[in-house]
């Protein structure tokens, strides 16, 4: 085993090739990016603070602190009061598993085609084009995930979850207060298995913007709060209290199932893609703001 101490900021050499990358930091910043390269590059371009302790065990690759594991990360608190920051970027073999903790720091990884396991405590998170299996919890943080196409397992306390053109088979989200968006890619279940998307909230908002036409079961119930559906295929009841909002649209393929006590919830369409000049065919792009 190789392991470094890392008090400054500095590039290291790294020989070995990694499979597995393990990082967790406090306060500052983690960028992760999958490459078609067989080598890994990790850079510290700022740090703050006791050293990051950087190891590389076969093809593991590790950076943390001393004190700071992974089982408690989401209830970690530093007992000595140490200021810390650090901000780590490193590059790996998109096939490799990475496994990022994050207290107080933004997490950013992208391209990444094996599993992608994130923890945070109050920094924001986002994914961009994984392919591989991805488990994400967070407290306090939000988590924004794009053109994710593997399975997508979300946990979080207040933290919001947005997806943008969802392409994933699997979508299964929990919050407490949290807000859920999802919007799925019209492409998304052309050539693969239908979709299945599972959203639980107790307060937080639900919106779920759905291709035209779409192939899906949905159900929908909320306990106490409002219900907006944009799609005349399906059925509102309910006047007082509990609403539900349930239907088959197209042939029912996929599944769509959100629930909430009392977070309202919208099943949005997407708008239709409309012909460009030259006769090809545009998507609008999704926004959770336009929602």
């Amino acid at each position: 085993m190789t392991e470094w101490s890392v008090t400054e900021p500095q590039k290291l050499p790294l020989t070995d090739p990694v499979t597995r990358l393990r990082i967790r930091v406090v306060n500052g910043t983690v960028n992760v990016v999958g490459t078609d390269e067989g080598s890994a590059r990790l850079e510290i371009s700022e740090i703050e603070g006791p050293p990051l302790i950087v190891s590389q065990d076969g093809s593991t690759l590790t950076v943390s602190y001393e004190d700071l594991h992974w089982k408690g990360l989401l209830k970690w608190l530093d007992p000595k009061g140490h200021r810390r920051r650090a901000v780590v970027s490193v590059a790996v073999p998109a096939g490799a598993d990475v496994e990022v903790g994050v207290v107080g720091a933004e997490a950013v990884i992208s391209g990444i085609r094996g599993r992608t396991e994130v923890r945070g405590v109050t920094g924001d998170t986002t994914l961009v084009k994984l392919s591989g299996p991805v488990r994400a919890e967070t407290v306090s943080g939000n988590l924004e995930a794009q053109s994710v196409t593997g399975s997508l397992r979300v946990n979080s306390v207040t933290g919001d979850v947005t997806v943008f053109e969802g392409a994933g088979t699997a979508v299964k989200a929990d919050t407490v207060s949290g807000d859920m968006v999802v919007d799925l890619d019209p492409a998304a279940g052309l050539d693969g298995p239908p979709a299945d998307i599972r959203l639980t909230s107790v307060s937080g908002e639900v919106a779920i913007r759905l291709p035209h036409p779409a192939d899906a079961t949905v159900e929908a119930s909320t306990t106490s709060g409002g219900v907006s559906n944009a799609f005349e295929d399906l059925r509102v009841g309910g006047q007082w209290g509990a609403k539900s909002i349930t239907g088959t649209l197209g042939a029912g393929r996929g599944t769509v199932r959100a629930t909430t006590v009392s977070g309202s919830i919208a099943l949005l369409r997407r708008p239709e893609p409309e012909p460009d000049g030259d006769g090809w065919t545009a998507t609008p792009s999704a926004s959770g703001k336009a929602l």
